[in-house]
C-alpha cells in the first residue's frame, strides 16, 4: 500500500502536511519573485510562488503525484487515466512515468499539437475524442472498462486538492506575514487547496480568488451560494474555463473571503507587465490575480500579497501583444 490515505472528505491540516511530506519528494519548491517596478507601480508588495517553474510548467503536478500515491500498488499497476486538453493530461502522464505505469489519456481532437506532444513524450496512451464534454466523459468510461485503470479527476477530487494545497503550504512557511493570498479560479482545484492552506497555516491571511468576468460562474455560484455555471467561457485565459463543482464549491463557500472579476483587457496587461518587468513566461491564466490588483489598487495598497502563479504553458505563436 502506499502511504497516504485516499481523502472521501475535505483534508484535515494533519492531512495536508502528511500530502506534503510525500510530494515534495517528486515536485520543485519553487521559487518566489518580486519586482519592485511592480510594487511601485500598485502601490503595494506582491510576492509571486512561480509555478511557472515547477515540473510540466504548472501546479497540476503536485495534484497528480499526490492522487497517485495514494493508490494501491495493485490499483497503480493497472495505470490512471484521466481526460484533459492541458496540464492535468501532462500532470497525469509525468506521475504515470514516476511510477512506471501506463497512463490513458483521453484528450479532444483540437487540443493543442504542442499539448498532446508533452503527454506522449512521456509514455501516455492518447485517446482521441470529438471535442465535447460528453464524448471525452463517455470514451473515458470505455477506457476505465477496457483497462481497469483508475479515474483522477483534474480538480473535484479530494486527493488532487490536497496535493494543489502544498505550493500555498510552501509559500506560507517562507512568507507567514502575507496580508492577503491569491489565485486565479478554473475548476476550483489550485484555490481550493490554497484556502484549506490558508486556513489551517495562514493566521490571519485573507483569501482572495480572481476571475475572468467572460467565465464567471465562481463568482456568480460564491455570491448566490448557489453553484452556478457558465453560458459562455470566450476568454483568453484558457485554463480557466472549466466550471467549478461540488467538492471545489464546498470548500470555496467556506474558506474564501472575496472572489473579484477582471476584464480580457486588464488579463493582457498584466501578462505582458510580468513578462516584460520579472522576464519570465506566464500563461494568461496566470496573470488574472495581478489584473485584480491592477484593476483595485485603492483595496489593495500597502498590503503583503502573495501571488500563485499557476503555469508557464503558452502557445508562443499565439501571443496576445
Amino acid at each position: 500500500m502506499s502511504s497516504l490515505q485516499q481523502l472521501h472528505t475535505i483534508p484535515t491540516k494533519e492531512e495536508l502536511e502528511a500530502t506534503y511530506a510525500v510530494v515534495k519528494n517528486y515536485v520543485h519548491n519553487t521559487p518566489v519573485l518580486s519586482s519592485s517596478s511592480i510594487n511601485e507601480l500598485l502601490d503595494c508588495q506582491l510576492f509571486f510562488k512561480c509555478e511557472n517553474f515547477q515540473k510540466i510548467g504548472a501546479f497540476k503536478m503536485r495534484g497528480g503525484i499526490s492522487a497517485a500515491s495514494r493508490l494501491s500498488e495493485e490499483e497503480r499497476q493497472k495505470g490512471l487515466a484521466t481526460h484533459s486538453s492541458g496540464n492535468h493530461a501532462q500532470a497525469i502522464a509525468y506521475s504515470a512515468k514516476m511510477y512506471g505505469v501506463p497512463a490513458y489519456i483521453v484528450m479532444p481532437s483540437n487540443a493543442p499539437k504542442i499539448k498532446k506532444q508533452a503527454v506522449e513524450g512521456y509514455g501516455a496512451n492518447i485517446i482521441e475524442c470529438a471535442p465535447t464534454m460528453e464524448a471525452r466523459e463517455q470514451t473515458l468510461i470505455e477506457v476505465v472498462k477496457q483497462t481497469g485503470a483508475t479515474f483522477i479527476h483534474s480538480y473535484n477530487n479530494y486527493n488532487v486538492i490536497a496535493g494543489q494545497s502544498t505550493s500555498a503550504q510552501e509559500f506560507i512557511d517562507k512568507y507567514p506575514d502575507l496580508d492577503i493570498m491569491m489565485t486565479p479560479i478554473g475548476g476550483g482545484g489550485l484555490i481550493s487547496g490554497t484556502a484549506l492552506a490558508v486556513h489551517y497555516f495562514g493566521n490571519t491571511m485573507q483569501m482572495i480568488g480572481a476571475e475572468p468576468i467572460e467565465a464567471d460562474d465562481a463568482y456568480r455560484s460564491f455570491k448566490s451560494g448557489i453553484l452556478q455555471g457558465n453560458e459562455t467561457t470566450n476568454t483568453i485565459a484558457d485554463g480557466l474555463r472549466t466550471p467549478l463543482r461540488d467538492k471545489t464549491f464546498g470548500i470555496i463557500r467556506k474558506h474564501v473571503d472575496d472572489i473579484l472579476r477582471v476584464t480580457e483587457e486588464s488579463i493582457v496587461q498584466a501578462m505582458r507587465l510580468i513578462w516584460e518587468r520579472m522576464k519570465i513566461i506566464i500563461e494568461p491564466s496566470c496573470a488574472v490575480p495581478l489584473a485584480a490588483v491592477m484593476l483595485n489598487k485603492e483595496r489593495f495598497a500597502g498590503k503583503k500579497i502573495g501571488i500563485i502563479l499557476s503555469g508557464g504553458n503558452v502557445d508562443l505563436g499565439k501571443l496576445p501583444f
